[in-house]
């Protein structure tokens, strides 16, 4: 895995988790999994991308998607793009499960950050899960 990307539609959240993930105590580990953060237009990825393009991407680029709010509203969703074409080397896509208790929790925030950690040192033990949401317990 190579590093992150930042959903299109979070990405104030994204940049501010990412700039904790790389100062004071946690430099020292971002730097050692040798993370970068992109953005879509640094993949040649437009906002209004489809869910299948992004994840098509995702694969492609050895990048962490994190997200908020892609759901399985229809059958070209991220969910269903996720059931359909996962297979056990796919990276996850990772969920920020409570958009407004993240910005507005700074307790809350760390768990996001600390899960992210745990799963993005363990990524290989959890490649073809799918989707994997932050905090792991809300």
């Amino acid at each position: 895995m190579k590093g992150i990307l930042a959903d299109a539609n979070a990405v104030g959240h994204i940049d501010a988790l990412v700039h904790q993930m790389q100062t004071g105590e946690w430099a020292d580990l971002w730097a050692a999994l040798g993370l970068v953060l992109r953005h879509f237009e640094d993949v040649g990825l437009s906002p209004d991308a489809s869910d299948l393009e992004i994840w098509q991407t995702c694969q492609a680029e050895q990048l962490a998607l994190i997200t908020d709010n892609r759901n399985r509203d229809s059958v070209d969703s991220l969910e269903a793009v996720i059931r359909q074409y996962n297979q056990p080397q796919s990276l996850p896509v990772f969920t920020i499960s409570n958009k407004s208790r993240f910005r507005k929790s700074r307790a809350y925030a760390e768990r996001v950050l600390e899960d992210l950690y745990d799963y993005l040192m363990r990524i290989d033990e959890v490649r073809g899960t799918g989707r994997l949401y932050l905090p792991q317990k809300p």
